[in-house]
């Protein structure tokens, strides 16, 4: 057993011990490099680098007719990570098992123990929810076994959720696309996406008119009020303005009223996304990007949880550094209880290991999201805003109605000195501000009033951060699982961030001031879906399709569900097998079912008749995307294709829209002697110059690009191929791609890093990078059959690909490359190279019908 000599807290101290003798595994070297300057010398720190075993990629893994034991596999590019951890485990003492304290970190110490064949006897469980080295000596004397409940829960949740995305990605491959995906989790959010879309096609906008005055008192300060009713039409509107010409305004009531602001708990995993979101602008992905990193390097506590405690050390902390900045009357100690019943991720909210640290010395990001968390932690721990709310009601002497105005005064800022939270979606005009000195009976000058034309507005589509917000309060998903679910629907290409600005829309405006009654049009942007999640075509089809087929995976009670059956499962109340018996036994039928009776979806819908032919107009979802089509596919005439613009969908095209898609490729005109083509390919709209394609820039149509704008592409795309110099008598040229700035020579794509100036690379540069790549393409050649154009080169993890040509063949590890022949690389070609169909021969036209 390890002893520890104690003196003043925080600093523990572990007695000397021979090199070796204790083996600490954690899941990632950022994570291990910090815990090392902790420990002693006897201390070895090493990374697993994530789960060490999976179940497998090509097949289910799971025995579905017996008792749902997993089959789980160590993939190929963990192989070298096990056994280095098996020879350092073998020599250790004792071996320490760190991974994180959430289910996922306790499966992959679990996986850890069987895989290396670890002695219970010598190895030990710790958990900590942050890398201070009072946490991590404190866990080292406190360890336990694994808890085996704890990964039976994670059990449950990934083998649910493969055999869910196993059965029904199968499906929609057959009934709909190949290369789909279907998923517990990730479904219902592209529900959520898909229904709100749907509401916003439906709504019906309406029109009516708002009324706001402005008055000022005798001393001087102005302020605004609100009148508490609408009118249907301007002319409705100019009658009552009319009313308020010869008016005299007075202060009928005045209502004062104390009261207080109090401050949110600290953060938890999802209420950090959606903050950071708001403040920062970061996407729910970068912003777990980022507190990794955090937690990592031992600034903050674990940042997957759902609790909203804090420690009594954090308390103690903030309390310090609250009184030492503001004063004792600014600290209020407080307790915030859960809300979420399957609260366990983790025992702790997500703060600053240290609350007197304000600010890191880290890249900008970590300190923007670092310098949010400490104010949200000092925050919950200060002291209520002591407000005075003011409700004065204004009459007129020409006719009945009543304004309103409403403001605050602060009388003690409390936590508003230092955070208040953001608000989603808050629309401008219900905002309060502050209230001049009001006295009642009090006569008011009104300087001017406005009735403006005001339309009601749809509901809003979700962001990143409020789609976690709805998710948490339905139960669906964990901490987590959050960011995960937002990236695969997206990545899917089931919901795409929209990009449109807006359009400009007029509205009218009545103005009643000391020159008279005016009117006036003005314009508004609305619209905007910039940022927020919409659905595509294909998202909307697959979420039709699973919902008249698979409404039970569907229905977010289900899902939510199914989320409190893992937490029972976690606490050893539940036994997983049985749980997922009874989920398998109900939905394996019914995939069988739908797989055999279940009609193809593609979205079609019929929108008019062509014209010219008679035939029908029609969309649908084709290989490459959803398409506009006239005629079947049976019909003696072949159907005509053309591809739906990126802002075009098929559920809201019109028949005029679609029939204007078919003057694609639009002639724009010569240049050089070239004619200059516009279309819309599989890629989005470009223009063809040659035998040179040319992409349009974001926000440019195919149906509206000018000849001179063609050109000034066709311009900049000439200008950035042109060879910036000259090596091996091979020109050398520049561009930015997907994974960022490069040069091409002899074929080579040469990433370009950020230590080099890209936009002025010298000729010593140029020569680095490319004989640095030659180097490694030299490295990755195995063999090489220059005559035959053929070549076995290095793959990742540990693999070899024969290429030939564009054809790649992936060699199993198993093959010894070195010494393949060339009849052999040839035999294997010849097996795996596609087979060219032979050409049927043409059917002969029927003469007994005349073509139209």
């Amino acid at each position: 057993m390890v002893r520890w000599i104690f003196k003043n807290k925080p600093t523990f101290v572990p007695q000397r011990i021979d090199m070796a003798q204790n083996l600490v595994i954690v899941e990632s070297p950022a994570k291990a490099k910090t815990i090392e300057k902790f420990l002693g010398a006897g201390y070895q720190v090493a990374s697993s680098f994530g789960h060490i075993a999976d179940l497998p990629s090509r097949t289910l893994g799971i025995d579905v007719e017996g008792d749902f034991t997993p089959q789980y596999k160590v993939s190929a590019d963990k192989k070298a990570v096990v056994a280095k951890l098996k020879e350092l485990a073998d020599k250790a003492q004792t071996v320490w098992l760190a991974s994180d304290e959430d289910r996922e970190g306790e499966a992959i110490s679990w996986h850890l123990a069987e895989t290396l064949q670890l002695d219970p006897s010598k190895t030990k469980r710790i958990v900590f929810n942050s890398i201070t080295q009072s946490a991590i000596l404190k866990a080292i004397e406190q360890p336990r076994s694994i808890d085996y409940h704890l990964v039976n829960a994670q059990q449950a949740r990934r083998v649910l959720d493969r055999i869910v995305g196993y059965e029904l990605s199968p499906v929609l491959w057959k009934k709909i696309k190949p290369g789909l995906s279907a998923g517990r989790v990730q479904s219902v959010a592209v529900r959520l996406i898909v229904e709100r879309e749907r509401a916003i096609e439906r709504f019906i906008t309406e029109a009516s008119f708002k009324v706001q005055a402005w008055f000022k008192t005798d001393a001087g300060p102005g302020f605004e009020a609100k009148l508490g009713k609408s009118f249907p039409d301007e002319a409705a509107a100019h009658a009552f303005l009319s009313l308020n010409q010869q008016a005299d305004f007075s202060v009928e009531t005045l209502d004062k009223k104390p009261a207080k602001k109090s401050p949110s708990a600290p953060f938890t995993t999802s209420t950090l996304q959606q903050e950071a979101s708001r403040k920062l602008g970061f996407s729910v992905s970068r912003t777990m990007q980022v507190a990794q990193r955090l937690y990592e390097a031992g600034l903050i506590t674990y940042m997957r949880t759902d609790s909203v405690n804090l420690s009594a050390e954090a308390i103690q902390g903030a309390q310090k550094a609250i009184e030492q900045q503001f004063g004792t009357s600014y600290f209020h100690k407080r307790t915030f209880n859960t809300k979420s019943k399957g609260a366990q991720e983790a025992h702790e909210a997500i703060r600053p290991t240290d609350m007197g640290q304000s600010q890191v010395s880290a890249e900008r990001d970590q300190q923007r999201l670092y310098e949010l968390i400490w104010k949200r932690t000092l925050a919950s721990q200060m002291a209520d805003a002591q407000l005075e709310r003011t409700t004065a009601k204004i009459i007129a002497s020409t006719h009945q109605e009543v304004f309103t105005a409403q403001g605050e005064m602060i009388l003690f800022d409390g936590f508003l000195k230092v955070y208040l939270e953001g608000v989603d979606d808050q629309d401008p005009e219900e905002q309060e501000g502050m209230l001049p000195t009001l006295v009642v009976g009090a006569p008011l000058t009104l300087t001017k009033m406005h009735a403006t034309e005001r339309y009601s507005r749809p509901p809003y589509r979700y962001s990143e951060a409020t789609l976690v917000k709805q998710l948490e309060e339905l139960g669906i998903g964990r901490p987590s699982t959050y960011a995960p679910t937002i990236s695969t629907i997206q990545n899917r290409g089931y919901v795409e961030k929209g990009s449109v600005d807006g359009a400009e829309r007029p509205y009218r405006q009545l103005v009643l001031n000391s020159k008279g009654l005016t009117a006036a049009t003005l314009t508004e942007k609305t619209g905007s879906d910039k940022g927020k999640l919409v659905p595509t075509d294909i998202g909307m089809i697959v979420n039709d399709f699973l919902m008249n087929h698979f409404e039970q995976i569907m229905d977010y009670h289900f899902t939510a569900k199914v989320e409190a059956e893992f937490d029972e499962i976690a606490l050893g109340s539940v036994d997983w097998k049985s749980v997922m018996r009874q989920f398998y036994d109900n939905f394996h039928p019914n995939v069988a079912n739908v797989e055999a009776t279940a009609d193809r979806a593609s979205g079609e819908r019929i929108l008019g008749t062509d014209p010219v032919s008679g035939r029908p107009v029609l969309v649908r979802l084709g290989r490459f995307g959803p398409m506009v089509q006239i005629g079947h596919a049976d019909d003696e005439e072949k159907p005509v294709f053309a591809s739906l613009l990126s802002d075009q969908s098929l559920g809201t095209i019109t028949f005029e829209e679609a029939m204007k898609l078919f003057e694609l490729p639009r002639t724009l005109g010569q240049y050089q002697g070239d004619t200059l083509l516009a279309n819309v390919g599989r890629f989005g709209p470009y223009i063809k110059y040659g035998e040179q394609f040319v992409s349009l820039d974001p926000g440019q149509s195919a149906m509206e690009i000018t000849l001179d704008e063609a050109i000034a592409l066709v311009e900049r795309k000439k200008s950035a191929d042109a060879p910036i110099a000259q090596y091996d008598s091979y020109p050398v040229t520049k561009g930015v791609g997907r994974f960022g700035p490069f040069i091409k020579w002899n074929g080579l794509f040469i990433n370009v890093p950020k230590k080099y100036d890209f936009e002025a690379l010298s000729s010593g540069d140029i020569e680095e990078l490319i004989e640095d790549k030659k180097k490694k393409e030299s490295e990755k050649v195995v063999q090489n059959w220059a005559q035959e154009g053929i070549r076995i080169e290095k793959a990742r993890w540990g693999r070899h690909t024969l290429m030939q040509g564009k054809l790649k063949i992936e060699l199993d590890k198993s093959v010894d490359v070195s010494a393949m022949t060339l009849a052999e690389a040839q035999n294997l070609i010849e097996k795996k190279a596609p087979k060219k169909a032979a050409k049927k021969p043409a059917a002969k036209k029927s003469t007994s019908k005349t073509k139209k």
